[in-house]
């Protein structure tokens, strides 16, 4: 078995183990097919390779991280999406989940606040071929609005509240995946949905870590 293979089935491990919370006992066979072709390796510092098919998160410079595989599968498992769907991403990190993405749907855009993390993932992911994601460097709570709205939004920092301008670039029916929570205390990674008669569905997953979703502090007053 090849370090591959081992990450997917530790995935599956994790699966089993929640699946009393997460409410399914496989995930998507498109998603775990997408965690199968995108080499992890290659969106990790060369100092730490040597993690990169471990099942947990890893340092990827900036005070980042890239997201344990179990994470990134169920987060993208929990966007159910189609192939025709325009997803946007909040936090680039290194653009291994917007890479993922890259094979379920048609088109991603997203937006990294740390110029220099959205400069060298913009570049990999071109250098590795995921031609169909857009990356921007910008504050992330404001959503991008040019391209709105959105078959799907997911968040991978965790927020302290469920940002309104993602809420409102959600089409009916999609849904917004993301962790809310304080830095360094309980998180809940939640699924909110956007019902046709217009109320907002959350659905609490399991409890998560995440690194802070930056920017957020007194952005209502920042932007018109």
């Amino acid at each position: 078995m090849n370090d591959l293979e081992r990450m997917l089935n530790d995935i599956k491990m994790e699966v089993e183990l929640t699946r009393h919370l997460i409410g399914k006992n496989a995930l998507d066979a498109r998603v775990m097919a997408a965690m199968g072709q995108v080499p992890r390796h290659k969106f990790l510092p060369a100092d730490f390779r040597y993690l990169a098919y471990e099942n947990g998160p890893a340092p990827i410079g900036s005070g980042q991280t890239i997201s344990q595989p179990y994470i990134v599968a169920l987060m993208s498992d929990l966007l159910a999406t189609k192939p025709s769907d325009v997803i946007l991403e909040i936090g680039t990190g290194s653009g291994y989940q917007a890479a993922i993405l890259s094979k379920l749907v048609s088109q991603v855009y997203s937006i990294e606040i740390i110029e220099d993390l959205a400069i060298k993932a913009s570049h990999r992911l071109q250098k590795l071929g995921y031609d169909n994601v857009s990356v921007r460097n910008d504050n992330g709570y404001f959503g991008w609005q040019e391209h709105a709205p959105f078959d799907g939004i997911i968040v991978t920092a965790a927020a302290p509240h469920i940002p309104q301008p993602l809420i409102d670039q959600l089409k009916v029916g999609a849904r917004l995946v993301i962790p809310v929570g304080l830095p360094f205390a309980y998180q809940q990674l939640m699924v909110v949905e956007k019902m046709p008669n217009g109320d907002i569905d959350t659905q609490e997953i399991l409890g998560v870590s995440f690194v802070p979703l930056t920017g957020v502090a007194n952005t209502e007053d920042n932007r018109p």
